[in-house]
């Protein structure tokens, strides 16, 4: 019998929910084409028409990470201040789902290192995360909510310090609950709108 279009993209669905059960589980460490068979009770030959390398599993996996992490709904909020804080809240790992994303893309950094182009694709994307943040943070400076200053350079520190957050929790979840974050998060936005700029000016909090 020929394989329908409908099948094949139910058998990619089956792959991509395979594939992802195996990264939640075990991480790109743990990202092979056994364990993905395993997962789908099939055979590695079956895969190799999906995968014919395991570099091609791994960058199937990044976009698949890439695509879920996107999916996940997001915090709504004014423009502001209130806009930084929502953004970066959405990245920590307060949620099972946003845990299991976080520890997905934690793992996947030895890889991506290994490799020069995903190396490459990785620094593409944190700069876009920050060029993001940096509109952010320059409309919170037009309000008044943060002080004047490079905005660029605010949106890397704060990414610095959420991704360091991130980590932290990740490793020691009983010590970093997601209140614990949220309000370590605060701690460090607080001083933002402490900080002077340039000219001396201070910003008044919200």
């Amino acid at each position: 019998m020929p394989r329908t279009k409908g099948n094949h993209e139910a058998r990619r669905r089956d792959v991509s929910e395979a594939v992802w059960r195996v990264l939640v589980a075990h991480g790109f460490g743990g990202l092979t084409m056994r364990a993905v068979a395993a997962e789908l009770d099939a055979t590695t030959g079956l895969l190799t028409h999906y995968f014919p390398a395991k570099r091609d599993l791994v960058a199937y996996a990044l976009d698949l990470l890439e695509r879920r992490t996107a999916s996940r709904p997001r915090r709504a909020a004014d423009k502001g201040l209130s806009a930084v804080r929502a953004a970066l809240l959405d990245i920590l790992p307060l949620t099972d789902e946003a845990t299991d994303s976080n520890r997905i893309w934690v793992s996947s950094w030895d890889a991506a290192l290994a490799d020069p182009a995903l190396r490459g694709d990785y620094a593409r994307k944190y700069a876009r995360s920050r060029d993001k943040l940096r509109d952010l943070v320059a409309a919170a400076q037009q309000l008044g909510e943060l002080p004047g200053g490079d905005p660029s350079r605010i949106a890397a520190g704060a990414q610095s310090f959420v991704l360091g957050l991130v980590v932290q929790a990740l490793f020691d979840p009983g010590a970093y609950p997601p209140h614990r974050q949220a309000e370590l998060l605060d701690d460090y936005l607080a001083t933002l709108t402490s900080t002077p700029s340039c000219g001396g000016d201070r910003a008044v909090p919200s």
